[in-house]
């Protein structure tokens, strides 16, 4: 039987097993009901301007979409009764990104970059997320809204 305070990790793990979080080199380092956080290290496989040497636009709507993602699912499965990994499995299959819009703010520029989501507003169908992408010096790189089927 799983509890919700098992949701949270459980949800983390599937993430970070996808084979594209994991070409990417996502890592997710902070989780809650409020809040997700998800970073990853520059890596030249992720230029998308060899000349100035920034990520690609691709990647950090990716990241985006993957933090509010995980985010969405979390907002949506804290509040159900769910009893088992079969379960849970069965509902996370059927979730997915209805639409996503990046603002690129900067150059993507950094040693390590992370990636927040918070939710905006989650409903009974749909969930809505702010997501936001940081290098590891403090600049915002780009910001989202993600808009993801729950239920």
């Amino acid at each position: 039987m799983m509890q919700t305070n098992d949701l949270l990790p459980f949800i983390a793990s599937v993430f970070q097993q996808m084979p594209f979080n994991q070409l990417l080199g996502l890592r997710v380092t902070a989780f809650s009901a409020e809040r997700a956080e998800v970073r990853f290290q520059w890596k030249s496989d992720l230029v998308g301007n060899p000349v100035q040497q920034i990520l690609h636009g691709g990647v950090i709507a990716s990241v985006l979409d993957v933090v509010g993602g995980i985010m969405a699912v979390s907002s949506a499965l804290v509040r159900l009764d769910m009893t088992d990994h079969s379960q849970l499995a069965a509902k996370l299959g059927k979730m997915s990104t209805i639409d996503i819009r990046t603002d690129y703010l900067r150059p993507g520029r950094g040693d390590e970059f992370i990636a927040t989501a918070q939710v905006i507003r989650s409903g009974n169908k749909v969930c809505v997320c702010r997501m936001e992408l940081h290098n590891n010096e403090g600049l915002h790189i780009a910001l989202g809204t993600g808009t993801y089927l729950v239920g």
